[in-house]
């Protein structure tokens, strides 16, 4: 498996308030952004694997939603997670 139980708790324990806190916005887009990143790599290598591309377009905008509501509850805490995850240029 790619993303471990000890790789998620990493992950909320960086972006959220705490291991236990899996249901912070921040560490579910970042959770996303790891699948996603997982995701895109295999698809490199196998381009016909159309189960796989349609998950990982879901995944994508399931964190498009996810970023929407954070974007019009706290637009600081948008920038931030924008910036400290790499997702625009």
């Amino acid at each position: 498996m790619y993303l471990t139980a000890e790789k998620k708790s990493e992950i909320f324990k960086k972006f959220g308030t705490s291991e236990k806190d899996t249901g912070s916005t921040k560490g579910q887009v970042a959770v996303f952004t790891e699948r996603i990143n997982y995701l895109t790599g295999k698809l490199k290598t196998n381009k016909k694997d159309f189960v796989t591309q349609r998950s990982l377009l879901k995944m994508v905008g399931k964190r498009r939603q996810l970023l929407n509501y954070l974007k019009d509850k706290n637009i600081e805490e948008y920038r931030s997670l924008i910036k400290e995850l790499g997702l625009r240029k």
